[in-house]
């Protein structure tokens, strides 16, 4: 969906397993037009799309668990 309405890249599968303030650093560098936000994985999340965001996941130990998406 997002590659219908966004603007710019809106997937990240190759930074899975990296840090993720240095996830989210590369994908607001190669995706001005958004916001990456650094959140634990399996906290609740809104439903909401927006084309300016990026939920980053990461893991206790603050690695990337899953792809870094638009939504």
């Amino acid at each position: 969906m997002a590659e219908k309405y966004c603007i710019g890249k809106s997937s990240w599968p190759e930074l899975v397993g990296s840090r993720g303030e240095a996830a989210a650093a590369k994908i607001e560098e190669e995706n001005p037009s958004v916001f990456a936000l650094v959140q634990p994985d399996g906290i609740p999340q809104t439903a909401d799309f927006r084309c300016d965001r990026v939920r980053v996941f990461v893991d206790s130990s603050g690695f990337v668990v899953r792809p870094p998406v638009i939504g």
